[in-house]
């Protein structure tokens, strides 16, 4: 999907609030999170590149939050394509 701030997903299907932005930086796939119910998340957040996502979610085992899901690689490469 697209709108005014580039393309997105929702990355937690059962909750349209919260969508994830992608796009290419420098050679990477990076990503931003929107959620309608906190919209300060977006200000305080930036783009993070999924080399980033990958050293987060090591400090997120056995945590009951996966970033690897919500920061989905493939749904991104997917979009990125299409665009």
């Amino acid at each position: 999907m697209k709108d005014e701030r580039g393309l997105y997903y929702h990355p937690f299907p059962a909750n349209k609030q919260v969508r994830m932005y992608v796009k290419i930086v420098g050679n990477e796939i990076a990503f931003r999170m929107r959620n309608d119910a906190d919209p300060q998340l977006w200000h305080e957040h930036g783009w993070a590149p999924y080399s980033a996502i990958i050293e987060a979610a090591k400090m997120h085992q056995g945590k009951s939050f996966d970033p690897m899901r919500a920061y989905d690689i493939d749904a991104a490469a997917e979009l990125l394509e299409r665009r």
